[in-house]
């Protein structure tokens, strides 16, 4: 591992096995993740994109092991937290955190505001009464929200200031690392913006790692340092930012990428359509997942699956490359 990787996950799988009805056994799996391999540097922000469904989510959960991935290796600062113990696992959730897509679901409604923010706290024994009010009211200076916020409860706030108080809860252990699952999707356009220039100012001053998971390209753009893109449970092209909105070398990155919105009326872009629907990851297709969708499959993509590999300082999965 690479003394400037914060993290590194070496071939991640994870299945979900489908049941015919209430009384039949399983019949099959869904590959949510399929031997994923990926890094994140210190300090960085990695995004990953992809359509809905595609795994991106259930990633984030294996990394923090929120769910037990089935095979792989997920090295935290050099160790592989897969093989730690319940108690040393605990220990380490203190530096890794999560936050969510809904921030309504998220918290308790029968917890405050100060409660639902100083539960981490309680449970790894940080701090105690009057300190942990001290903590809960400068977690929430940090994060935008007014004093006397710690004593009311979710429903009372919009979905800007609940997403503000999940990113307060996220961050009161001090953590060195965060998996932001999708965390603006849920908030009006007018509000991701502020959410958005909130974690990237909290990454500056704290010295934050991100999982910034999102199917916005617009906002990744804006915030991440490097791309990683998935299809079906599998990464299919990383790398830096500017170099996978400025030259895609994935059919299914280009094919994103020409899907964002253009702000002026005169601009055109080459819009690239594909074709077919997104195959069911319970029967995925032999060879290249993505050929009976991509424009530039060839005969060799039906029967060969490519594998994840470097091209020009950046790592692609096609056999076009």
């Amino acid at each position: 591992m690479s003394d400037d990787n914060l993290l590194e996950i070496k071939n991640l799988k994870k299945s979900f096995p489908v049941n015919g009805s209430s009384f039949s056994k399983d019949v099959g799996s869904v590959k949510a993740v399929n031997d994923v391999s990926l890094s994140i540097a210190k300090g960085k922000v990695l995004g990953l994109v992809g359509e809905s469904g595609c795994g991106k989510s259930t990633l984030g959960r294996c990394i923090l092991r929120l769910i037990e991935p089935d095979s792989g290796e997920v090295y935290y600062e050099g160790r592989n937290i897969l093989g730690l113990t319940g108690k040393e696992m605990k220990g380490k959730r203190r530096e890794m955190q999560i936050i969510f897509q809904d921030p309504y679901a998220s918290l308790n409604p029968r917890m405050t505001v100060g409660d639902a923010i100083g539960e981490g706290l309680v449970v790894h024994k940080v701090a105690k009464r009057k300190e942990k009010r001290e903590k809960i009211l400068e977690l929430l200076s940090m994060v935008g929200l007014r004093p006397d916020s710690i004593d009311k409860y979710p429903h009372e706030f919009s979905g800007g200031q609940r997403q503000r108080m999940g990113i307060a809860r996220a961050l009161a252990l001090y953590p060195k690392f965060i998996v932001a699952d999708e965390p603006v999707s849920a908030l009006d356009v007018s509000i991701q913006a502020q959410i958005i220039n909130l974690l990237e100012r909290l990454k500056n001053e704290l010295g934050l790692t991100y999982l910034f998971i999102s199917h916005d390209l617009r906002i990744v753009e804006h915030l991440c340092d490097r791309v990683a893109v998935m299809y079906l449970g599998e990464i299919v092209e990383i790398a830096d930012t500017s170099d996978i909105y400025s030259n895609p070398l994935h059919p299914y990155t280009r094919a994103l990428l020409s899907a964002i919105p253009v702000a002026d009326p005169e601009s055109k872009r080459e819009r690239v359509i594909l074709t077919g629907d997104l195959p069911s990851p319970m029967y995925p297709p032999t060879g290249c997942p993505f050929h009976p969708r991509c424009m530039d499959a060839m005969d060799r993509c039906k029967t060969e699956a490519p594998t994840l590999r470097e091209e020009g300082g950046r790592r692609v999965s096609c056999h076009l490359y």
